[in-house]
């Protein structure tokens, strides 16, 4: 990022957020859905490392209960949970960690290559064309606060 810039080249698009040249509006606006899809899955992703955090802290702390009913005198309790419960699996053969991982190998790094393609082949490469058009459209040329770079 250049940070250099004169504020006249502060009011327009830097060059990576600008159109190639002879793409439509409807070109910029699929590539954007494209991108918009990959957002979405990083999001979900972000919710499956919370889902793989979430359940080994729960496992943790059923140790911690296990040990706490097994000081209480509830060694029944204790041993069946620790037998069924401790360190089973999230799903069939899986712990949440294999999960992510096969998430990650599968689906979303699949994704992203294909995502990434499509905006070499349609966009050179550049990353949120449609954004920055519409925040082209939408900020206030010339007010502080509204600028087109940093």
């Amino acid at each position: 990022m250049n940070n250099n810039r004169t504020s006249t080249d502060r009011q327009t698009p830097s060059p990576e957020h600008r159109r190639p040249p002879a793409m439509s509006d409807e070109s910029i606006s699929a590539v954007g859905k494209v991108s918009e899809a990959l957002e979405t899955i990083e999001r979900a992703r972000g919710h499956l490392y919370s889902f793989h955090q979430l359940i080994g802290h729960a496992d943790l702390q059923l140790g911690e209960a296990v040990d706490a009913l097994r000081d209480a005198g509830h060694a029944e309790q204790a041993d069946r949970l620790s037998t069924e419960m401790i360190g089973r699996n999230a799903i069939d053969g899986r712990w949440s960690f294999q999960i992510v991982e096969e998430f990650d190998d599968l689906y979303w790094s699949a994704f992203r290559s294909h995502e990434k393609q499509v905006r070499e082949e349609l966009q050179d490469g550049k990353r949120h064309v449609f954004e920055a058009e519409m925040k082209e459209s939408r900020r206030t040329h010339g007010k502080p606060g509204h600028e087109a770079t940093p």
